[in-house]
């Protein structure tokens, strides 16, 4: 009997990963995210809000317990705890980054590499949309700017997420062992698809900004992600994530809505960088 029951536990106690907003919480925010963009912008890309919208959900995909190679090096991209860092800054370089942690004692798959999944997807879509400007008629150019900005878009909709910043994040752990608010990281991932936020709602008011400095601006933004954890733990001990209250509404929306900014300003700064692009070869 031991043996048939072995495989149901083996399933229970496999990690189960975070996300940050369900799906079409995803796609409200890139859909936000393109109604700001500005008229410079390419008229294919400002029309692709359902292309980029398929795109963000794709990174959540990837974490598919079958693509067993993936899943492994894909997860980390999705948050930072940033208490491993001890206060010191995130190195220029992914695997700088690794031996880093290495050296405070922290393993990197654990603590997570998501301000360089947000890196590195910025400069893929700056490459494509240099390869656009030498080839603007070319459709399959156009549809891997596309592809690359909704899977950028994943990442800055998970910085946005102040639960991707931390340790604690679903639920903090008690003295005696147990797990205080467990669910949380749910309740909020889920919000922004049950209780219906359009990207018209997230979007408005908002225009995008040519961001000089992308990777400092992606500091910038998970530090004032993780500053609002505490607000997180406080809105969800009155289970206002639960039941909506015009405080948890106002903060969803406004965290939606800086992930929409910044997804709208890394689009605008990889379209505005890519016109100082060299040839590749």
């Amino acid at each position: 009997m031991r043996y048939r029951v072995l495989p149901v536990l083996l399933i229970l106690a496999w990690p189960v990963p975070s996300f940050a907003w369900w799906v079409k919480g995803h796609e409200a925010v890139v859909k936000a995210a393109v109604l700001i963009l500005p008229s410079d912008m390419p008229v294919f890309f400002r029309a692709g809000a359902t292309a980029l919208a398929q795109g963000a959900g794709d990174p959540d995909r990837w974490k598919n317990r079958g693509a067993s190679f993936l899943r492994p090096a894909e997860s980390p991209d999705h948050y930072i705890d940033l208490e491993d860092y001890q206060g010191k800054p995130f190195p220029e370089d992914r695997y700088k980054a690794i031996a880093l942690l290495y050296q405070l004692g922290a393993r990197p798959e654990r603590t997570g590499m998501l301000p360089y999944a947000l890196m590195e997807h910025f400069d893929r879509l700056s490459v494509a949309f240099y390869d656009y400007r030498q080839n603007p008629d070319d459709d399959a150019v156009r549809g891997k700017c596309l592809v690359y900005a909704g899977v950028l878009s994943h990442y800055t909709g998970d910085a946005a997420m102040p639960l991707h910043t931390t340790r604690d994040y679903d639920g903090r752990k008690q003295p005696d062992g147990s797990i205080l608010q467990k669910g949380i990281h749910a309740s909020i991932d889920s919000f922004p698809e049950k209780f219906n936020l359009t990207g018209e709602q997230i979007a408005r008011g908002l225009a995008a900004r040519n961001e000089p400095d992308p990777w400092k601006r992606v500091a910038a933004e998970i530090d004032a992600s993780h500053q609002l954890v505490d607000r997180c733990y406080e809105l969800d001990r009155l289970g206002a994530f639960t039941t909506p209250t015009e405080a948890s509404r106002a903060f969803i929306l406004e965290r939606c809505r800086s992930g929409a900014q910044f997804t709208a300003d890394l689009f605008y700064a990889a379209w505005k960088r890519s016109a100082t692009f060299r040839p590749p070869y």
